[in-house]
């Protein structure tokens, strides 16, 4: 049986169609697509659209039929992901390489960002509980996990992965909390300590490990899929010596619906190295016995929106782009974000907020919507 059949047959089974007229199928534009996919699996597919092998109108469409069909769970394990999961065994994720994702992705350009994202430069999930804008989802967000921690004036709170410094600017101006944020890019870093609303608030170059000090609440958005398995149980105990005994660590993270020790290849190479998706059993191991888990809340689909609307923003300043990144650079960025936005609307990754505590919330935490 020839590459293009196997394929062909494949895709049926996800109702996909090879040079179909709806916006989920394939426009296969190199023959030579068949045969690379079938030796170098999900890399290969991605870097054969980043090459112009390929199209579908849709991406994410595309993705969320083929997810959902669980058309990868039907294909044999090649070597690429062999090897990706040996280098996740060996190498996952030691300190040194922890700067590595703020020079890889974060440092890419702020300009990108800006444009991609909302006006505080959140990076993460937004809550669309009835906000109409990204702007408003962005801030029901961060509006939320002040809300879930308790935030009060005066409140001083540790920020573990803070990007542009957007949560520890909400919190300190809607809630008058002194923060201190961390994060491993440099122009993260920049950027946040130039756009600081208060002198209350600070951005730090610096790695997790390196916490020496104690705060009323920890947060954490986004960046817990940076840690890697072999290091989930490190996390918890700094979290856990820096959080005062009466104080609440949320955790907000993307997961997985299965235990896994490395990423998918394409997302590995080409957008976050070092990353992988926690399961909820990996995250129950890695904080027993150090904290109460208080509220476990999963809004997953809002990602897909989130995404969408990334994208959207993405796509309409290409023009003024275009000159700085190339050609290249935006199938390889449409690629990410729409693949991610399939993934989340076929409900194979989720989205968790989850807030702890040291010792149990003394007659109950009530929890927060």
């Amino acid at each position: 049986m020839s590459a293009k059949t196997t394929i062909s047959d494949l895709l049926a089974l996800a109702d996909i169609k090879i040079d179909g007229d709806r916006p989920w199928d394939i426009q296969v534009h190199n023959e030579a697509l068949y045969d690379r996919v079938m030796g170098g699996g999900s890399l290969a597919l991605g870097e054969a659209y980043m090459d112009g092998w390929w199209d579908a109108a849709a991406l994410d469409q595309f993705f969320d039929k083929v997810l959902s069909a669980n058309l990868d769970r039907k294909v044999k394990r090649n070597i690429v992901v062999a090897m990706t999961y040996l280098r996740a065994k060996i190498f996952n994720h030691a300190k040194s390489k922890a700067f590595e994702v703020g020079m890889h992705h974060y440092d890419i350009g702020n300009d990108l960002y800006a444009a991609m994202l909302d006006k505080r430069l959140v990076y993460t999930c937004a809550y669309w509980n009835g906000a109409k804008t990204l702007d408003e989802a962005q801030e029901a967000k961060l509006d939320l996990v002040c809300r879930k921690i308790g935030l009060e004036k005066g409140d001083k709170i540790l920020d573990i992965g803070s990007g542009w410094g957007s949560f520890i600017n909400f919190a300190a101006e809607k809630y008058g909390a002194a923060c201190i944020g961390l994060t491993v890019s440099k122009e993260q870093a920049d950027l946040a300590n130039a756009r600081k609303a208060t002198p209350q608030v600070e951005t730090e170059l610096k790695d997790y490990h390196d916490v020496t000090e104690q705060y009323d609440h920890v947060v954490s958005l986004g960046m817990f899929e940076h840690v890697g398995k072999k290091n989930y149980r490190e996390y918890m105990e700094v979290v856990h010596r820096s959080l005062k005994d009466g104080g609440l660590f949320l955790l907000h993270t993307i997961g997985g619906n299965k235990s896994v020790s490395h990423t998918e290849p394409w997302i590995e190479k080409y957008i976050f190295p070092n990353s992988m998706l926690p399961s909820a059993k990996q995250i129950m191991s890695a904080t027993e016995g150090l904290f109460v888990i208080e509220d476990w809340h999963s809004f997953g689909p809002d990602y897909d929106t989130t995404l969408m609307h990334w994208f959207a923003n993405f796509d309409a300043a290409w023009p003024s782009l275009k000159a700085k990144y190339g050609d290249r650079f935006y199938r390889m960025w449409k690629y990410y974000l729409l693949s991610c936005a399939g993934s989340f609307r076929a409900r194979k990754n989720q989205l968790w907020q989850i807030v702890l505590s040291k010792k149990g919330v003394r007659g109950g935490y009530k929890s927060v919507r």
